[in-house]
């Protein structure tokens, strides 16, 4: 008589090993991520105290969405989402792509620790950087005025030294994050144009000193072209990153957006919906908005890049 095969053998097969790898992956996929996005848009179209409980949910259609849009808290909070991105995000560029080049060019030994140097900040947690910005930008005892001021007080026009309040007067907070910001991503945007750098061949730069081009002329004509997939590629994560904007904020301004909510991010206003007004079906209408306008910017960024004579 033969044994009956075991119960384990019969699991183990060669059309059930992969399912049986790949089961990990897949629940924790479906249990946080695609469950909490599916529920997400469930909840956008309900009026939803989660203190009530889930039987208190009701459907309210497209309410949700016609009063973010009508909200001018909303539209306010877009506006300096807005800018941030954009004043934070194209300085990023401007200086990574020239930083890495000369990192490229200048550096040959110690170029990992200068590559690990500027790269520090993006590994650093973001509320220690936060708060470490906090105590520069403070108004009487901060590094940043205290700079500020020695120099106004050097200065031949005998100018009157006066601290800046950086995180209480409306005009100065958005600049302030926007500072934040760069200086902590252009490490990491500097560290992918040197991996694009590194990738571009050398005979392309030999020839072109053969043939009489100048370094400005190899930049121009090797260089940014052979950048352009990492340009487009560091741009599209500055602009989703920029757009989603919440712990630097969050954490300059107290959670509140500081003074005249100048400093409110698109993320803080959603964060404030759910938690603080206790609204979570307009928090998720918010969040399908922003996510409406990341897609159509992204698109539009695809667009800018694509080259000429492609199709669509």
């Amino acid at each position: 008589m033969t044994a009956p095969s075991s119960p384990r053998r019969w699991l183990l097969t060669a059309d059930t090993v992969p399912y049986i790898l790949l089961a990990p992956f897949v629940i924790l996929f479906l249990v946080f991520g695609l469950f909490p996005l599916g529920f997400s848009l469930f909840l956008a179209f309900q009026a939803w105290e989660p203190s009530a409980g889930l039987n208190s949910m009701k459907f309210v259609g497209w309410e949700n969405f016609t009063f973010a849009l009508e909200d001018e808290w909303f539209w306010k909070s877009l506006r300096n989402t807005a800018w941030l991105a954009l004043v934070s995000g194209v300085p990023q560029h401007l200086v990574s792509i020239p930083l890495a080049c000369f990192i490229h060019n200048a550096f040959k030994r110690w170029r990992n620790a200068v590559i690990g140097a500027y790269f520090l900040p993006y590994i650093t947690s973001t509320v220690a950087i936060a708060m470490m910005f906090t105590t520069l930008f403070s108004t009487d005892y901060g590094l940043i005025n205290q700079g500020l001021m020695a120099i106004q007080t050097l200065s031949p026009w005998g100018a009157t030294a006066t601290p800046t309040d950086w995180l209480g007067q409306a005009e100065n907070i958005k600049p302030a994050i926007a500072f934040v910001v760069f200086w902590r991503y252009v490490g990491f945007n500097t560290v992918l144009y040197l991996a694009a750098l590194q990738t571009i061949p050398k005979d392309l730069y030999e020839a072109a000193t053969m043939d009489g081009a100048n370094a400005w002329k190899q930049f121009a004509y090797i260089t940014l072209p052979s950048l352009k997939p990492m340009i487009f590629f560091g741009v599209t994560l500055t602009l989703i990153g920029g757009l989603q904007l919440f712990e630097e904020p969050f954490i300059l301004t107290g959670g509140r957006g500081g003074t005249d909510q100048a400093g409110m991010t698109t993320a803080m206003y959603m964060y404030r919906t759910a938690f603080e007004f206790n609204d979570f079906g307009t928090a998720s209408a918010l969040s399908w908005l922003l996510f409406v306008v990341v897609a159509i910017l992204t698109w539009i960024t695809n667009r800018a890049f694509k080259p000429k004579g492609s199709g669509a």
